[in-house]
């Protein structure tokens, strides 16, 4: 090699300006913004529940006396409906980021076991309406519906995005679902189903 090859050798060498590999961010901005949407609703539920054992530490006898008993044992069986959910969308989770073509199947599966949830909720409500236990009839009727209402309202707003990300997952769409929207929205439903056992065991067992 000449001596009069190296300055152009070395202008190669510091032009060379490999180009930056891209960072992937720790959390997608979906993912994270429904964490932090979870959060809020996590301390919504722990104001309620607060106000809950706060009231009924002041009363002698809980539930008032002439006020229906809480199914207990139906419902026993529709929270184990309820968690069966969660694990459908857990699996059909596990299985899109695998490519599995089963996904969508599962996904599907939790969506129907969340909507009998709901129904089957509704169903007792209208029973217990019948019983007597409505919101004015006591402060027991009306913690009862305001805080098993507001689940309610979270388990029906969960499954509108649990059933539109199944229809995502057809085949064909112009938009593919991505990894980021489905975990945000089973994050969503996670959060609903696991709030349930403890709601059930203050407001049912308790």
């Amino acid at each position: 090699m000449s001596l009069e090859s190296l300055p152009a050798l070395l202008v190669t060498a510091e032009s060379y300006d490999p180009a930056p590999v891209p960072q992937r961010p720790l959390i997608d901005s979906r993912q994270f913004g429904m964490l932090l949407f979870i959060v809020t609703e996590v301390m919504f539920f722990a104001s309620l529940v607060s106000a809950y054992l706060i009231i009924r530490s002041g009363l002698e006898e809980w539930p008032p006396w002439g006020q229906p008993r809480l199914p207990v044992w139906s419902t026993a069986l529709n929270t184990a409906v309820l968690l069966s959910s969660g694990v459908a969308a857990y699996l059909s989770g596990r299985q899109f980021r695998g490519g599995s073509g089963t996904a969508q199947r599962t996904l599907g599966i939790s969506v129907a076991l969340g909507t009998f949830f709901l129904v089957f909720q509704g169903y007792e409500w209208v029973q217990m309406l019948g019983f007597g236990l409505t919101v004015t009839s006591s402060t027991y009727g009306g913690l009862f519906y305001l805080i098993i209402g507001a689940h309610g309202v979270h388990v029906l707003g969960a499954l509108i995005a649990l059933a539109y990300t199944w229809m995502r997952m057809t085949p064909g769409q112009e938009q593919p679902l991505t990894q980021g929207g489905a975990s945000a929205v089973r994050m969503l439903w996670y959060f609903v189903v696991g709030v349930w056992p403890i709601l059930y065991v203050l407001v049912y067992l308790a």
